[in-house]
Order: structure tokens, then C-alpha cells, then sequence
């Protein structure tokens, strides 16, 4: 009988580790890079990301950016970023991004904040620019922080944050990284903060989603990994229909944020 439940996404935290370490070691040397590069904000995605790469590379591989936004983004997530680097021997650069904003803002003949999707979407393109002039200045990786439930969901910035050399944490869910970060030793301040992609003051991940992430895990592990049925995805988590029908929805509408642009061939 198939079974629903948060035990249904436990992890074995140090063999998935483990393999990570060796997947990404072995992924950088047939790279011929010198190192990698991680954009860091102090939450549990990037700060085990880059926990990973010290871990598989070595500190001395494995460059650090923190790139807030003046006035929208917490000076303690910088803190925190800034701690943990030093905590595991990583050089940190901090590079701000308000000023790139405002000069896009003078630049922009249409440029308009009223606009929240367009303007938000702004900054993650801007940090990645940083992240890939640091790895086309040094001969790097960019290390990509998206977890499997922002894949599936589309809830990324196209080309932005979205934008990576490869993604360490790309096959496990929200809830898989959070214990996966408990085992690599992440601090608790860490571990316990509300997930924010820091687009603006007050945003966080499950406002916008509009579902928690234990919910929303056990969601697309049923419809996506086992196949089910609408219906059958609600009645074993005990959720409205609709609810599981709106999460098939974005799935299936952001299909396009996964797949390279197609080629519109003539012949």
C-alpha cells in the first residue's frame, strides 16, 4: 500500500553526502577548473553548499560571495554567510548589488518598480553575472544552490540564481536539505531561519508558494516521483484536491525554466 507521510523523504544524511562529495569531486576534475565558486546569503541552501565543497574539494578550491542589497537584505544573513566561511577556511568576497540596480534603473528606458516580478527578478541576474565573472576570472565552477522542490516548481529566476555549473542539491527536496544541513553540522541559526529568496523586505519562500514545505514535498513526491493521481495525492495527505491540482499546475506550466530554449530549425 502506498504511503504518504514525512518518514517517506527520510534520508541516510551521511551516505547521501558521502556520494555527493564523491559526485562533485569527480565532477571538477574531469572539469579541468581550478576551483569553485558559491553565492552564499546565510540560508540552508547555499550555506550547505558550500559546506559540500569544502568538504569534497577543499577549502583552499572554493571561493565565497555574499552579494546583498542594501536596504532589503538582512545584515545578519551577511553575518551569517561571513561566519560560516570563516568557520570552514573559505575565502569570503562581499560584492553589493545596489548600485548594479540603480544604475540598470537609469540604463532601463522602461524601467519600472511598480513592476515587482520584472524588478525582483532583476537581482538574481545580477548575482549571477558576479558569480560568473569570479568563475571566468579565476577558471571556476559555479556552484548552483536550487533544491529539487524550487526545480519542479519553477521557483527560480530563468537565468538567474537559476543559472549554474552544476546543482549539488538539485535531487533532493526542501525537507531532504534541511537534514542533510543538520549532519553536515550547519549552525541551528541557520537551520531554524523562515526561507527567503531576499527579492524584497519581508519576502519569504512559503508566502509566495503559498504551501508549506512539508506539504509541498510530500505533494511532489506523489504526483512526481510515484506517479499518483491528483485524488490520490489528497486523500493520503489529507489536503483539498485543489491544492494538489495547483501545485500539477506550476509543475507542468513551468516545465519551460528546466529545459534549454528551443531551436527553431528550418530544415
Amino acid at each position: 500500500m502506498v504511503r504518504l507521510s514525512p518518514e517517506s523523504l527520510q534520508i541516510d544524511a551521511e551516505k547521501v553526502s558521502g556520494r555527493l562529495e564523491k559526485l562533485l569531486a569527480s565532477f571538477f576534475k574531469a572539469s579541468g577548473s581550478r576551483g569553485v565558486v558559491v553565492g552564499v546569503s546565510g540560508g540552508l541552501d547555499s550555506s550547505t553548499v558550500l559546506t559540500l565543497t569544502v568538504r569534497a574539494l577543499g577549502a583552499e578550491r572554493v571561493y565565497a560571495v555574499t552579494m546583498p542589497e542594501r536596504n532589503v537584505s538582512n545584515p545578519e544573513d551577511v553575518k551569517d554567510a561571513e561566519e560560516l566561511a570563516g568557520r570552514l577556511g573559505v575565502k569570503i568576497f562581499k560584492a553589493e548589488i545596489a548600485p548594479v540596480v540603480e544604475a540598470l534603473e537609469q540604463a532601463i528606458p522602461v524601467f519600472n518598480r511598480k513592476e515587482i516580478l520584472a524588478w525582483a527578478n532583476l537581482k538574481p541576474r545580477i548575482r549571477m553575472v558576479i558569480l560568473y565573472y569570479f568563475a571566468n576570472r579565476f577558471n571556476l565552477l559555479v556552484a548552483g544552490a536550487g533544491n529539487r522542490t524550487e526545480i519542479l516548481m519553477g521557483y527560480f529566476t530563468k537565468f538567474g540564481d537559476g543559472a549554474a555549473d552544476f546543482l549539488p542539491l538539485g535531487g533532493l527536496y526542501k525537507t531532504q536539505v534541511r537534514q542533510l544541513a543538520s549532519h553536515l553540522g550547519i549552525p541551528r541559526k541557520i537551520l531554524d531561519k523562515t526561507p527567503t529568496a531576499g527579492l524584497w523586505p519581508g519576502q519569504t519562500d512559503e508566502a509566495e508558494l503559498g504551501i508549506k514545505y512539508e506539504t509541498l514535498d510530500l505533494i511532489l513526491h506523489g504526483l512526481v516521483d510515484l506517479g499518483l493521481g491528483v485524488e490520490e495525492v489528497a486523500n493520503l495527505l489529507g489536503v483539498e484536491a485543489s491544492l494538489v491540482g495547483r501545485v500539477k499546475s506550476t509543475v507542468e506550466e513551468t516545465a519551460h525554466k528546466r529545459r534549454m530554449a528551443p531551436i527553431l530549425s528550418p530544415f
